[in-house]
């Protein structure tokens, strides 16, 4: 059984999680209307990611007897200057979901929570990940100072890109 505070907690990141993916799918959007489809298609992926990653907050707040309490979404950017500037506010929102993991993984150890822990060892895992991969790319573009051959050639190769599910167990 989650305490009320964790249930509280764990619904506010749960929400966060659902704020990412609404971010993602705008700038994705975005990038689609300046035909930087590739990107688009990129932040598509993210999107799902982020909606599953609400999915997994979701289905263990049930799991563990707590009540889920949807909040409303707060509105995204949707607009941008440029590329680099996309992947710059990106890497940002990444690091504050990290911020966000690593204080909710402070309160579960407050708590004595250890199932909770657990969980939360998979996401800070991921946001391992996550930082990581888009700050590669946001050096890529900066590389290619966002725009020519090289931003046709990372468009091209982020296209590549698809959804994979979460397993059980993931």
């Amino acid at each position: 059984m989650l305490s009320k505070k964790l249930e509280e907690e764990l619904n506010k990141q749960l929400n966060a999680e659902m704020y990412s993916s609404y971010l993602y799918l705008s700038m994705s959007a975005y990038l689609a209307s300046i035909n930087l489809n590739g990107f688009s298609n990129w932040m598509k992926i993210q999107f799902e990611e982020e909606q599953a990653h609400a999915m997994k907050l979701f289905q263990y707040i049930i799991d563990r007897g707590g009540k889920v309490s949807l909040m409303p979404i707060a509105d995204p950017p949707g607009e941008w200057n440029n590329i680099i500037d996309v992947f710059e506010a990106t890497y940002t929102h990444e690091q504050e979901v990290t911020r966000l993991i690593n204080e909710l993984v402070n309160i579960s150890i407050e708590e004595k929570d250890h199932a909770t822990v657990n969980l939360l060892h998979w996401f800070v895992s991921e946001q391992v990940e996550e930082e990581a991969t888009v700050s590669d790319i946001l050096d890529q573009l900066k590389l290619i100072d966002g725009k020519g051959a090289g931003l046709f050639m990372l468009d091209r190769e982020l296209k590549q890109r698809s959804f994979v599910p979460l397993q059980d167990g993931n």
